[in-house]
């Protein structure tokens, strides 16, 4: 790559980076899950498994410096094509309950918007909100089948917007106490509010953590953009962790200023980012003010994110896949270029994941957390390929050539991709056990049953797949 191109320093590439990972959302959740005990959790994170991951992306993303697929392409050219498809596969398909969750945080972030207050969601029973969310749905989906793009646009000033708000969130939150003379919700400081009881509990919430700080590998085309790659990026890839240990210790902090870390709402991570600013506006005398800048930049952000999300994962999939493991009706497109089939399957795979829960699960807020828990489940089953493709490159060490080594000894270096994902698998597996509800009842075993089908039917699909692609594409070169 020509010097003229290299323009990306390390703090260009640690704010690029930042924006991809973060959100005010990672503080709410996990806040919700461990009160001020999430302090620790969060330094553990970052160190341990949140670091070398990042590395690690830099490594595949400096070796594969022309994939376009990034996991899918690295997991090819160090494996094989079929595990390729695999990958591409699993980053599609945990898009799912992605998905289906997005029309309940666009509608949440309506109904504050509007109300101002957290009752919409308590006006209808669950399985109404969701049919509303599957109409909700379909419409977007209709939009992005249209090639729109224009709200993408917007979702990208939304979404700067809301982290904006976020650091301003802690910067008024931590100086409330001292200039608005606000009393501190959480009365006790001491190392019992802080060091968490590392029992069977504490590890079923792990797997909301590494959701968390997932997704480094979307940074990965940057590498060989970045000036002095070897020097640089490692660098860039430090201050991010250190950006988001930040924003995640005082965040956390200043949630626990706000609401009592021992006496946590129950509907917390439903409305807590809204309760958050309207909070905030009461105590610096500006009403609801921050309360609708937020929700509104929330539902515009969503909704980007859901039309991004229903397009881009699909397209990456079928685009760099091999023919014979994808039938080729899924890859028909209409005039505005959308794969209308591979939609047509994404919308069957959601509306199911949208009603049958709502079957069993007796009210909205339950049902959200369930979906949210859901999410943290699956989509760290996308970074399993990361830690894949990076053991498989180091076993191979000398067949590529990269400009930057995350570690030079490739026993070391194959050590800590093995550790990322024992650790990822462990996350996932304990997330499956159901939170916030009395064990063993009912309402515990539906949602543990969902827990590990769910995973199962997604994935299992893939294996499916090629043997249908066969006898379907056989069918129509017949």
């Amino acid at each position: 790559m020509e010097q003229s191109q290299r323009n990306l320093r390390w703090y260009n590439l640690a704010i690029m980076a930042f924006i991809m990972v973060w959100g005010f959302g990672n503080v709410v959740n996990n806040f919700a899950n461990q009160g001020l005990k999430v302090i620790v959790s969060w330094i553990l994170i970052n160190a341990l498994y949140f670091i070398p991951y990042a590395l690690m992306v830099g490594e595949l993303g400096s070796t594969f410096k022309d994939g376009k697929a990034g996991v899918s392409t690295w997991i090819r050219l160090t494996t094989s094509p079929r595990f390729a498809y695999f990958a591409g596969w699993t980053y599609w398909v945990v898009h799912i309950p992605y998905l289906a969750q997005k029309p309940q945080m666009i509608l949440v972030a309506f109904g504050w918007g509007v109300l101002q207050n957290g009752t919409f969601t308590k006006m209808f029973s669950p399985m109404v909100l969701q049919l509303c969310t599957l109409a909700l749905f379909f419409f977007f989906l209709w939009f992005a089948s249209r090639g729109i793009t224009s709200l993408k646009r917007i979702g990208m000033i939304a979404g700067t917007s809301m982290l904006v708000m976020s650091f301003l969130y802690v910067i008024l939150m931590l100086a409330a106490p001292a200039i608005r003379g606000v009393s501190v919700a959480t009365t006790n400081w001491g190392w019992e509010t802080f060091i968490p009881n590392f029992d069977f509990t504490y590890f079923t919430t792990i797997s909301m953590l590494v959701f968390a700080v997932g997704g480094a590998e979307k940074i990965s085309p940057y590498v060989n953009n970045t000036v002095n790659a070897s020097k640089e990026f490692p660098r860039g890839m430090i201050i991010l962790a250190v950006l988001v240990a930040l924003s995640a210790l005082l965040g956390s902090l200043a949630m626990g200023m706000m609401f009592d870390s021992n006496n946590i709402p129950k509907d917390l991570k439903m409305n807590g980012q809204y309760y958050a600013f309207q909070m905030l506006g009461q105590y610096y005398g500006v009403g609801n003010f921050f309360l609708i800048l937020y929700a509104f930049a929330q539902f515009f952000g969503q909704a980007s994110a859901l039309v991004f999300s229903i397009d881009a994962p699909l397209k990456v999939m079928l685009a760099e896949t091999e023919s014979k493991y994808i039938p080729q009706v899924l890859t028909k497109t209409n005039e505005f270029g959308a794969p209308i089939n591979g939609y047509k399957l994404t919308a069957i795979l959601v509306g199911i994941l949208i009603i049958i829960p709502a079957l069993g699960i007796g009210n909205m807020n339950d049902l959200y957390n369930w979906l949210l828990d859901l999410n943290s489940i699956v989509m760290p089953m996308r970074y399993l390929w990361v830690f894949v493709a990076y053991m498989a490159l180091r076993r191979i060490a000398g067949r590529f050539t990269s400009e930057y080594h995350f570690i030079r000894n490739s026993k070391l270096a194959f050590g800590f991709g093995l550790w990322c994902f024992i650790f990822t698998a462990f996350a996932c597996i304990m997330g499956m056990f159901p939170k916030g509800i009395a064990a063993y009842t009912s309402q515990w075993y539906f949602q543990i049953s969902l827990n590990l089908l769910t995973p199962f039917i997604l994935l299992g699909l893939g294996l499916l797949l090629p043997s249908i692609a066969k006898t379907v594409n056989k069918k129509i070169s017949g």
